[in-house]
Formats: structure tokens, C-alpha cells, sequence
């Protein structure tokens, strides 16, 4: 197994792995100390000591923070008594006597390992090497936030919300350019919205490839999710001593703001002519959805307020973009919804959802942009749009049978990847297909044909090198865009497109199981068959006779109602509400229209579920049975309480939050709202409830940088 390389000693062929949180040294606009605890003695310092606070590091290591004087050990030990300081706390101190003290601001967390871990950065911009500090004043930045968080919160889509996001950061930051980043599957990036000078050439569109940023830098962007570059030419004082005695190891510096960057990634800034940056992740569901990744052309140091600013709208945006692509996942809901309705209803009247399926292909095609789709059900094909031969499919079939994995099965290099089926490129390089059946090789398909697509990258993703030296020609020596003609794919499929497919097939199959179940009442002989197919459902089903005694339940009613359900045994004993059952039964054998409630099964606790019942008839009128299909409403409830509870919350920190206007807390606590709403309201994404918390925490997350900004500001 390889070593991964130490921190500055990584060349192009190993920069994934390189050791970026042991850096050992700071950017030089601020200091560290590492201090013992409780008598807050000094054990590791960085170089730049005597610029920063007049006593040199080895005058420093070994000794009291008090001999710093100023008000910094009072500063440190109520941060000490009032924090848990696992994350890093914001602070303002001072050193030096008192008629000539010197001011910073900075921030203390404590190491895994024990010791405190002091940054600090100087609010007196006289200090020589040390680039001014950015200031927006407290009135004028409390503007700005509020107007921000309102124009994040109202917008409808993601490409709004990337473009007003750009737009906001820019205005708050004053960086030459400011750019939205979002990750593909792959981990490969792209610019999808950027605000810049006028003379500036855009990268809007340019694709990065997945080791721009490797997987070590990814997770630090999850802990700490704002990062400043000041300098890129900057010198980057040591620690001292190189090893932190409290471990005898490297300091490891993963929540650390001053931590210096990896020698490659300043070369890769400095070949693109940047001198400054700062990023803000963007995260979903505790993943790194993207990032704002900012870039000026000269030395730009931010102040701590203007830092958390930017933290915060980084913060309300992550909580929108979960509500806006939940959102989605609500319309692709009432979409399928609506497949399912219109093909249900030409199922009763024609007998088979199959034909009523194809009969108008737009409908199946368009919505995933696929170019053609087959239907691979009973050893049976149903194709429309442009499709491969019917021996070419049944090759095709044979392919996505052998394939382990999740479901749905997506590729956009089918010929590329597996080339004994290149013949099927033209009009099958991508192949997105959704299982119909555990049991039998039943299967929707959809394609997409080969697109000769132009990809532009910011570089040349090889990552070329003149005698292997990144310092002398670095990850990029260019970067002139270029193209890459890239043959035999398709478009990739996208997450939205997965999920939509995914939907799709899982309603076909509750539709299947609808059509068995009258299958089951009008024919005996099929029984076995039957069984064997709504074993498969993934919603519970009973079929019971026409006075309610049960003659079938699936395995997933099993599985939602453990105890025992017997041939013969009455329906309406399974429920809480027996007298309703009865009723309901009585009403389906006089009127043939369908039965929706919901009740509780009768179980410990009672379980909470949506049952629709509809009435089987025969040829001459009179009533066969009744399918009787539940939907679990358990999940549907949590998310109720969630939001019960997220709306509570968000009116307690409001009364004890407003005490006085402030248009950034409100602005706040309606993006939390907002979001919540949409969230709630969007049903038959992914579980409601974590969302729901998610945002509370982000809500809560963000009035707490805010209140620091107050404090400090």
C-alpha cells in the first residue's frame, strides 16, 4: 500500500493523498498557539510570533499566555467556561501593556487530543507583512444579510438560487469573481453561476475534473466551512516546535481557519493569476453539495464578521436548495400519480395497462429526455421512439440482468464500457432501466442515443508535467479552455431523471399487482401465479371476499402487521375502527365507487395507514371481493410532528430572539420557514422528518453566526 505523502512533499501522481490536515504551518496574516490546559501555558507557537504579539517563538513556547498581557487570558477562559469548544468559538482580545495594546480577533477549539488551539489575527492593520483587513460596517452589513437571505429564500430553482448567490457573495466580499461549483455524481465539478468584473473572461459552464479537489480537501470543507486564502506568494510560518509535545505527533489542524494550503494547490491558483480566495461549502444531507468559490486578483484578507457572514448565506442557502430540490422530488410524485391514474383507468376498460402505457410515448419518453424506451415484460417487447433490433434488445435484456447493484441501473457509455455491445451505441448509448418484477425478467428500459458531446474543462485534466516537477509546471500551465469530443455517450442521466424512473417503476408494479388481484378473484386456476406476483408489491395488499373475509395478504402486509392473518379471518378485526371496515364493505356491495380512509391497524402501538379499498364484480353486476390495499402513514406522521416541532421552535427563537427588529434574524426565520414548507408539502421524496431537522439545525446554525457577527462586529 503506498505512503500517503506528507503535507508540501506530494507531486501530481499522489496529491489525493497528501497528509493537507498536518500542514504544520499558518498563512502568515495570523498566529497560532497551542496551550495546555488549565494553567494555559504556551506549548506550540508559529513562527511569526514577534511580528504578531513583539516575543519570539522560542520566547514564547514554554511560558504563561498571561506574559502576553492585554485581556487575552480573561478572553480564553470565559470562552473556556461558556462553550464546549469541540467547533471553533469566536473571540476579540487583546495584548501587550495598556498604553500601546495590540487588538485581534480570532477563534479557540479544543484539539481531539487534548490543548486549546488559540488563532489569532490582528484588527491593527499597521503590522508589517500583514495585509489590511476588509471591514463592512455593522449597520451596513446587517442590510446586506437581510436583503440577501430574502433573495435566497424566494428563489424558485436552483439556477435562481446559484445566480442570486454568486451575485450576493460578491456584493458582500468585493472579490473579483465569484462562482457557484456544483459536484456531478462523479465528484467532477462545474461552474453553473458566476458574478464577475466586467474584464474578466467568464467560467461559466467550465467543467472541472473530480481530482481538482481531493477527497481529504472534500472532507475539511465539510468541518470547516468557510476558507480564506490572503496571499498566494505569502510565506507560511512554521509551527514550533514540529511536533505537538502534548502527542508527539503533527498538530492536526483540520478545524484550524489559519491552516496554510498544499504547495500544488498554490501553484494551481498562481499559473490562473490568483492571488486571494475564499470558499463557503454548500452541503445536503451532511454531503458537500458544492461550493461558492471566490477569486481575486490581488492580496484580500476579510474581517471575522464579513467570514461569518459569508458562512451564514452559505448556511441559508444549503437549507434552500434542500427545499428546492425536495421540491422536485414532490413533482415527480404527482406526475407519476398521474401516469398511474391513466393507466389504471385503461386498464379497467381495455384489460391490459400495457398497450395504455405506449399508446402516447411522449408521455413516457419526454419527461427523462430518452430517445427511446422498451418494455421487457412476460417475455414480451413494447418498444417506441428509436431503438436498437429486437435482437440487439434481447442482448440488451441479458446485459441488465447480470448487473449487481441498486436500482435503477444507469450507464451513458454502454459501448464504451462494455464493448461486446458497441453495435447498440447509435441509438442505446445511455440505458436507464427500473426492475418490474422480483421474480421475472420484467423491465422498463429507457435510451438515449450516442450525442457527440463537447465537454469544457478549465485545463487539460491529464494533469501534464515537465520532469515530473509540479512546482515548475504545475497542475495547470494553461488555463485556456479546451474541448474534449468525447464518443460513444450519451448525456448522463441526472439525479432528478433517476428518481423519476425510479417512481415510475414502482407505480407500474403497484398497477401489475392491482391487475392480479382481479385476476385472483375471477380465475382459480391462476392462483399460484398470482400469489407469486403480488408477493412482489411493495405496497400491503388483502384481498378478501364480498362479505370481508380475508383470502389473500402479500408479504409487505405481513411485514407491516406481524401477528398472524388466516384464510377466512374478518378484515374488519385487523382495525382500531372495526364499525368503519363494516360499513365500508356494506357501501362497496350497494355502490361500485372505491373506499379511502385513514385508520389504524390494530396493533401495539397502532399503526397509522391510509387503506383504499375497491369492489371486484363479475359479468352479471353482483360483487366478487374487495382489494384492499394500505398505505404506512408512520413516516407521513413523524414528518407532521417534525414540523410541528420546527414551527415551535422557530416561534420560541423569535419571541426570545426579537427582542428588538432585526430584519437578518427575521429574514432568517422565514428562509427556515419557507423552507419547511416546501419540504413538507413536497411527499414522495425522501424522508420528510431528517429534512425538517436539517433545516432547524442549519436555522439555528445560522442566528448563532449572526449573533457572534453582533457581538464582534
Amino acid at each position: 500500500m503506498p505512503t500517503d505523502p506528507v503535507f508540501g512533499q506530494a507531486d501530481l501522481t499522489n496529491c489525493e493523498r497528501e497528509l493537507i490536515h498536518l500542514a504544520g504551518s499558518v498563512q502568515s496574516h495570523g498566529m497560532l498557539l497551542v496551550l495546555r490546559e488549565p494553567d494555559l501555558t504556551v506549548v506550540q507557537a508559529s513562527a511569526n510570533a514577534q511580528a504578531m504579539v513583539r516575543r519570539s517563538v522560542e520566547e514564547l513556547v514554554g511560558e504563561s499566555l498571561a506574559r502576553l498581557g492585554g485581556d487575552i487570558v480573561e478572553q480564553v477562559r470565559a470562552l473556556v467556561q461558556r462553550a464546549d469548544l469541540q467547533a471553533p468559538a469566536a473571540l476579540r482580545a487583546s495584548t501587550g501593556p495598556a498604553h500601546a495594546p495590540r487588538r485581534f480577533e480570532g477563534a479557540l477549539h479544543r484539539h481531539a487530543d487534548g490543548g486549546l488551539v488559540l488563532e489569532l489575527e490582528p484588527l491593527d492593520d499597521d503590522l508589517p507583512g500583514v495585509a489590511k483587513g476588509l471591514e463592512v460596517p455593522s449597520g451596513q452589513l446587517r442590510t446586506t444579510l437581510a436583503a440577501a437571505v430574502q433573495r435566497i429564500s424566494a428563489a424558485p430553482s436552483i439556477g435562481v438560487l446559484s445566480d442570486a448567490l454568486a451575485q450576493v457573495m460578491r456584493d458582500l466580499t468585493g472579490y473579483d469573481r465569484v462562482m457557484v461549483y456544483r459536484f456531478d455524481p462523479d465528484g467532477h465539478g462545474k461552474v453553473i453561476a458566476e458574478a464577475r468584473d466586467a474584464r474578466l473572461e467568464s467560467l461559466l459552464g467550465h467543467h472541472y475534473p473530480a481530482s481538482d479537489i481531493p477527497q481529504r480537501a472534500r472532507a475539511l470543507y465539510l468541518l470547516n466551512r468557510v476558507r480564506m486564502l490572503v496571499d498566494v506568494d505569502a510565506p507560511a510560518p512554521a509551527l514550533h516546535p514540529a511536533m505537538l509535545p502534548l502527542t508527539g505527533a503533527p498538530l492536526d489542524m483540520s478545524l484550524c481557519q489559519l491552516r496554510s494550503m498544499s504547495p500544488i494547490h498554490l501553484q494551481y491558483l498562481r499559473n490562473m493569476g490568483v492571488t486571494a480566495t475564499m470558499s463557503v461549502s454548500l452541503v445536503r444531507e451532511g454531503q458537500l453539495w458544492g461550493l461558492v468559490a471566490a477569486h481575486h486578483y490581488s492580496v484580500r484578507r476579510l474581517r471575522y464578521p464579513v467570514r461569518a457572514a459569508a458562512e451564514l448565506l452559505g448556511e441559508v442557502a444549503s437549507t434552500r436548495i434542500t427545499a428546492v430540490e425536495n421540491y422536485a422530488h414532490a413533482q415527480v410524485a404527482l406526475m407519476v400519480r398521474r401516469l398511474e391514474q391513466r393507466l389504471v383507468e385503461a386498464t379497467s376498460t381495455e384489460g391490459d395497462w400495457r398497450y395504455a402505457l405506449f399508446r402516447n410515448p411522449r408521455t413516457l419518453l419526454q419527461p427523462l429526455e430518452a430517445t427511446g424506451v422498451v418494455l421487457f415484460h412476460e417475455d414480451e417487447l413494447l418498444t417506441a421512439g428509436e431503438v436498437p433490433s429486437t435482437p440487439e434488445l434481447r442482448a440488451l435484456l441479458e446485459w441488465v440482468r447480470a448487473q449487481p447493484g441498486t436500482e435503477p441501473l444507469a450507464t451513458s457509455t454502454l459501448g464504451v464500457t462494455h464493448p461486446e455491445l458497441r453495435s447498440l451505441t447509435p441509438t442505446a448509448s445511455g440505458v436507464l432501466a427500473v426492475r418490474l418484477s422480483a421474480s421475472r425478467p420484467d423491465y422498463l428500459v429507457w435510451l438515449r442515443k450516442e450525442q457527440l458531446l463537447t465537454v469544457t474543462w478549465a485545463g487539460d485534466p491529464s494533469k501534464p508535467t515537465v520532469d515530473d516537477n509540479p512546482l515548475e509546471l504545475s497542475p495547470r500551465r494553461s488555463f485556456a479552455a479546451w474541448s474534449e469530443i468525447v464518443r460513444g455517450t450519451a448525456m448522463p442521466w441526472s439525479t432528478g431523471e433517476l428518481a423519476l424512473a425510479r417512481a415510475i417503476g414502482v407505480a407500474l408494479v403497484d398497477i401489475a399487482v392491482q391487475v392480479q388481484a382481479v385476476r385472483l378473484l375471477i380465475a382459480e386456476h391462476q392462483l399460484t401465479q398470482i400469489r407469486a406476483s403480488m408477493a412482489d408489491a411493495r405496497e400491503p395488499v388483502i384481498v378478501c371476499d364480498a362479505e370481508g373475509g380475508i383470502i389473500f395478504s402479500n408479504d409487505a402486509m405481513r411485514t407491516l402487521m406481524p401477528r398472524s392473518i388466516p384464510p377466512g379471518h374478518a378484515l374488519a378485526t385487523l382495525f382500531v375502527q372495526r364499525a368503519e371496515i363494516e360499513d365500508a364493505l356494506l357501501r362497496l356491495r350497494e355502490s361500485p365507487q372505491p373506499w379511502r380512509r385513514e385508520l389504524d391497524l390494530d396493533t401495539d402501538p397502532p399503526i397509522p395507514v391510509t387503506v383504499r379499498a375497491e369492489v371486484v364484480t363479475g359479468r352479471q353486476g353482483y360483487p366478487l371481493g374487495h382489494v384492499i390495499v394500505l398505505g404506512d402513514l408512520r413516516e407521513t406522521r413523524r414528518a407532521d410532528a417534525a414540523r410541528v416541532h420546527l414551527e415551535e421552535a422557530l416561534s420560541l427563537a423569535a419571541r426570545g430572539t426579537l427582542r428588538e427588529s432585526d430584519d437578518v434574524v427575521s429574514a432568517i426565520l422565514t428562509n427556515a420557514s419557507l423552507a419547511a414548507m416546501d419540504i413538507a408539502d413536497a411527499r414522495g421524496g425522501p424522508p420528510v422528518a431528517p429534512l425538517l431537522e436539517e433545516v432547524e439545525a442549519a436555522a439555528r446554525r445560522a442566528a448563532a453566526l449572526y449573533a457572534q457577527i453582533r457581538e464582534h462586529g
